[in-house]
């Protein structure tokens, strides 16, 4: 019995994560390899996908951070 692909658009829900520091925390997953598809240029919330396509939802705890060394970063692929 095989499987059929879908293909990425039909990966529809999210996985949240709050973090103490948004900036920090996407500095250390780029460092690590990690495409950050949509970066927190509001200081609070990115998303990046895992290896198998999932989309996750970085968010800051509390209020936003002041906008830091991300905040001109582009958007890269599809979240």
């Amino acid at each position: 019995m095989g499987t059929e692909d879908y293909g990425e658009r039909a990966i529809s829900a999210t996985s949240p994560y709050e973090v103490d520091d948004i900036y920090a925390t996407c500095e250390k997953l780029m460092k690590g390899g990690v495409t950050i598809n949509r970066p927190p240029r509001d200081g609070n919330m990115a998303f990046v996908r895992s290896p198998d396509k999932q989309s996750i939802e970085i968010l800051q705890e509390g209020k936003p951070l002041r906008q830091g060394a991300l905040a001109s970063m582009p958007n890269t692929g599809h979240w």
